[in-house]
This record gives structure tokens, C-alpha cells and sequence, in this order.
């Protein structure tokens, strides 16, 4: 397919705007618009919230069996996505295991 082609008349205007629309993710088009966001599929979303979602659930756990006086263990750090530079770990509040035991109860 030669873009020249939409000049010369033998590729209709329709005809260019759906192969630009349904470019390939990892196509420079696609890239240049979304940015990183074009790297990642639903199935990536999907898998990076069951690792952020189980690492919580292991740390609740940690959490909880732990001695009171024991240090507690160190909050989940998310998988990073793309575009997403705002949340980091050191704006979540750590929850201390007297909350954990008063959510529980």
C-alpha cells in the first residue's frame, strides 16, 4: 500500500481513513497518538490487576498473622502502567495491622 496511491486517485478517501484507524498497536501511527498506552492491550490491563490485586491479598495476609510487635511488612508496590507517572508508592498511606484487625472483626 503506497500512500501515494490516495494522491493519484486509486485509494478512496474512506479507504485511508480505515487503514489508519485500524493500524496495528505497535505501528508508529499508533505509537505517536497514544503513546505508551498503544503497548498495552486489555489482556496486559487485565493480568497487571490480578498481580496488584493478589500482592494485596498476600499482604494482608502477612499483615495480620504478624506479631504486634513484629515491624509490619512493606506495603505492594503496583506494576507500573503506562502513562501513569502520578501514582506512585510513596503517596499510599501504609495501614497499620490495628486497622487490618478492626476491619476483620
Amino acid at each position: 500500500m503506497d500512500l501515494l496511491d490516495w494522491h493519484r486517485g486509486r485509494l478512496t478517501s474512506r479507504r485511508l481513513a480505515v487503514l489508519v484507524k485500524h493500524m496495528p498497536r505497535d505501528s508508529a501511527v499508533a505509537q505517536e497518538i497514544h503513546g505508551e498506552a498503544s503497548e498495552w492491550g486489555v489482556s496486559d490491563y487485565l493480568l497487571a490487576a490480578a498481580v496488584d490485586h493478589l500482592a494485596a491479598a498476600n499482604w494482608m495476609f502477612a499483615s495480620v498473622n504478624t506479631d504486634e510487635d513484629a515491624d509490619p511488612p512493606e506495603v505492594p508496590v503496583p506494576v507500573p502502567r503506562p502513562g501513569d507517572e502520578a501514582a506512585t508508592a510513596e503517596s499510599a498511606e501504609p495501614l497499620r495491622p490495628s486497622d487490618l484487625a478492626r476491619f476483620f472483626a
